[in-house]
């Protein structure tokens, strides 16, 4: 996988998600060199310091969704994001977000829409909390057992690193968010968003399979 492979994927599932109504606003993705160095994001540069600031989720998404850091925003508000770096070809970092949205604005300004199509059922929920997701590929910080170089963040809590077996694709990680919080539309437009082909090495650590973890299939 490099650079080219992460945009194409990332811009087809974009488009995927626009046919079926879910994706209602985007930012395509975009190609930043710096040298050898490569960084797909959405568009711009942006500053994403506020995610790791202690300042309530509230605000965090309001930053996020007003300065546009997101690639895909969501029929429920949520905001998606796609972020890889690469060297010389070979990948040197990703971060993928899912950043609920917390209030659920666009339902609360016209319910009836929701209320009247099963589609929305597990975003309109009351009995859900939602929860921020990350997906971290960060060699530079491995320590091993304490900070795995793949992990998943649950819920933005500083010391959550679930050890993942390598990094995550595009397809991967969307498939995850949509069959995980989207279930009843991913099971009626999942086979419209066709197949994920990019695959990556294993990075995870002997130690780390000995205790909880995710092994993800383009690992």
């Amino acid at each position: 996988m490099d650079p080219r492979d992460a945009i194409k994927e990332i811009h087809d599932l974009t488009g995927s998600l626009i046919a079926t109504g879910l994706c209602v606003d985007q930012n395509y993705p975009s190609e930043i060199i710096d040298g050898a160095e490569c960084s797909v994001a959405f568009g711009k540069d942006v500053d994403l310091s506020i995610v790791l600031k202690n300042v309530p989720y509230v605000d965090v998404y309001k930053a996020l969704s007003e300065r546009r850091a997101f690639n895909i925003k969501m029929i429920d508000g949520a905001l998606i994001q796609f972020q890889y770096r690469f060297s010389g070809g070979d990948i040197q970092g990703h971060r993928l977000a899912f950043f609920p949205s917390p209030d659920l604005q666009e339902y609360q300004n016209d319910p009836e829409i929701y209320e009247t199509d099963d589609l929305y059922a597990d975003m309109i929920a009351k009995n859900v909390v939602t929860v921020p997701v990350r997906f971290d590929y960060d060699p530079d910080s491995f320590v091993d057992y304490e900070h795995p170089v793949s992990h998943l963040t649950l819920g933005q809590y500083k010391n959550c690193r679930i050890p993942v077996s390598g990094p995550v694709s595009p397809f991967i990680f969307l498939n995850f968010i949509l069959r995980s919080f989207y279930n009843t539309p991913y099971r009626k437009f999942s086979a419209d968003m066709g197949e994920g082909h990019l695959e990556f090495g294993c990075s995870i650590s002997d130690l780390e399979k000995r205790h909880m973890h995710i092994w993800v299939s383009s690992t």
